[in-house]
């Protein structure tokens, strides 16, 4: 594996965030609806549900002690919080958190209902719900009750999870981004994952020989790193993303697995075809949206070789790659979107090509 710095240079055409793409139109993605609070999105994203099962908490206290006791929501596991919810009708938890999704529930419907009069979602048929929320008992359960208050609503649009594992999906989706020609003498591609919380690296084997509508791809090696914690700026950020790629190069020669020269990015926000971030990245450490930062650039010169030939590092919206790794399982709708639930409300729309 080479590396050398060349500045100004960026690696490949100008292909980053691609409307038109095999088999699919992406209608639109990362629309920024605006009410008299601010961003439409944000009243149903997972920070959003934190802020609002303190506030449950704090009315609770005023009767007496919290039953979740004195961490502050956003501090609490998913796990402390699923524990919480099955505690059984009689506890004062389970009531606590009931609540909480309740009108968390009714909150994402209403985002729901404002999407869908946009041009762009009018005709979505059946929306997959990604992101870190629905891998939660809590989650699953606000997605249920979503779908319930959307019909009462007079919204008759199906309603679920992602069929993959929530780790996965913005890793597999890449699958049906990489030109098909990188796919003939190799058997996977190197993907990211960037969020406001986390930032997910991997090896996608595309096993396009078994099922060339990528169906069976598979991550077979992850890597999860919770860069909220360490509070890096955006250099920081950029160089640790650098370094597991190239740990997971380094796997890959070891199990001799054939690495296409490839690499997918999937970030939050507009993509500019040339690479750039128009706008959206406001969760993420730093100005990523900064006409003098080009992500695709900086990474491939960590790695202007891959394998058999030059790196094209590639971008689109998280959203988007999210949504793709549905495709093969949505061929019964013609219109169809996705709702990752994280940090931020990320979104994304497609219609289905013949």
């Amino acid at each position: 594996m080479k590396t050398r710095s060349m500045k100004n240079e960026h690696p490949g055409p100008d292909v980053h965030g691609l409307r038109e793409l095999p088999g699919v139109q992406v209608d639109g993605y990362s629309l920024q609806l605006r009410d008299k609070d601010g961003f439409v999105g944000d009243q149903a994203s997972q920070t959003a549900f934190r802020e609002l099962l303190e506030r449950w908490r704090k009315r609770r206290r005023r009767k007496g002690k919290d039953p979740l006791g004195g961490s502050h929501s956003r501090d609490l596991g998913k796990g402390e919080l699923d524990r919480a919810l099955q505690g059984g009708k009689a506890s004062e938890a389970s009531d606590v958190m009931h609540g909480a999704i309740e009108e968390f529930a009714q909150e994402l419907a209403l985002v729901i209902q404002r999407f869908m009069r946009q041009p762009s979602w009018r005709k979505v048929q059946r929306i997959v719900v990604g992101g870190g929320f629905p891998e939660s008992d809590v989650g699953e359960r606000a997605i249920l009750q979503t779908g319930a208050i959307l019909e009462e609503m007079g919204l008759h649009v199906q309603i679920g999870r992602l069929s993959h594992d929530v780790d996965d999906g913005g890793l597999i989706g890449w699958a049906h981004l990489v030109p098909r020609a990188m796919l003939k003498k190799h058997d996977a591609i190197l993907a990211v994952d960037i969020g406001g919380t986390n930032v997910r690296c991997g090896i996608v084997k595309t096993r396009h020989r078994k099922a060339r509508d990528f169906s069976l791809a598979k991550v077979v090696r992850r890597e999860k790193w919770r860069h909220a914690d360490e509070g890096p700026d955006r250099g920081g950020m950029v160089e640790h993303i650098a370094d597991m790629l190239e740990d997971m190069v380094r796997y890959s020669e070891r199990r001799k697995i054939r690495l296409a020269p490839f690499v997918g990015v999937g970030c939050p926000g507009l993509i500019r075809p040339d690479g750039f971030i128009a706008r959206g990245a406001q969760n993420l450490p730093g100005d990523w949206d900064s006409h003098a930062f080009h992500l695709p650039s900086q990474l491939w010169q960590r790695m202007p070789m891959l394998g058999s030939g030059p790196t094209l590092v590639l971008m689109h919206n998280d959203a988007v790659v999210q949504g793709l790794s549905e495709l093969p399982f949505m061929r019964d709708v013609r219109h169809w979107g996705v709702l990752t639930i994280g940090t931020g409300l990320g979104n994304a729309s497609f219609t289905n090509r013949a």
